[in-house]
């Protein structure tokens, strides 16, 4: 068996122009951008890319709806809680006006009777 042998400067050199000769042959290969397939691809590119764009903004739009309902809904559970809350107080006061009469009957009962 034998050791490795390195490779000397020059099998390096030769490696390295075989490189380059092989991608310089690949991208001549390539299609350039006025060949018709290349154009397909780049207009059915540009068309996913345009349905993309309408998909966010009918996201976007839904989202905007969405928090439109939900200030909407917010303004009505505030209205609802104020008018229950008012509706609270009134019926306290009445409660109040009432014990009171109750009690001034009371009162004026109990100094009817010392006279």
């Amino acid at each position: 068996m034998s050791g490795f042998k390195s490779p000397s400067f020059a099998d390096r050199q030769k490696a390295a122009q075989q490189a380059r000769q092989s991608i310089l042959a690949k991208f001549k290969a390539a299609p350039g951008a006025d060949d018709p397939e290349v154009k397909a691809r780049m207009a059915e590119r540009a068309a996913l890319a345009a349905a993309r764009e309408e998909k966010k903004a009918a996201r976007e739009a839904e989202k905007a709806a969405e928090k439109i309902r939900a200030a909407e809904e917010a303004a009505a559970e505030a209205a609802r809680v104020a008018r229950e809350e008012e509706e609270a107080a009134a019926a306290k006061a009445a409660l109040e006006a009432e014990q009171k009469a109750a009690r001034d009957a009371r009162y004026a009962a109990r100094k009817a009777r010392k006279k």
